[in-house]
């Protein structure tokens, strides 16, 4: 066989790949609209968010993605450096 007959072949997803990809985007859209639905549902109240509310929100955004970035350049550098047997 032709190796570019092989690479098509593996190229296409599987039918429980394309089951993955619709439940996923059924998940995303689900999630989009309900944070739209609560974002509307808290248009009409007065909330306010206190200077120190802001910054403790601030930090806790920068803490995850400090977090997230820090373990995905640690799954890289044991990749990197074989430990993943």
């Amino acid at each position: 066989m032709n190796d570019n007959t092989n690479d098509k072949r593996a190229s296409r997803l599987s039918p429980a790949g394309w089951v993955a990809v619709v439940s996923l985007l059924f998940f995303l859209g689900w999630a989009v609209w309900y944070a739209v639905h609560g974002w509307n549902a808290l248009s009409g109240l007065d909330i306010d968010i206190s200077t120190t509310g802001w910054i403790f929100l601030v930090v806790g955004v920068l803490a995850t993605l400090a977090l997230g970035a820090g373990l995905m350049a640690l799954v890289f550098y044991s990749s990197r450096k074989d430990y993943d047997r």
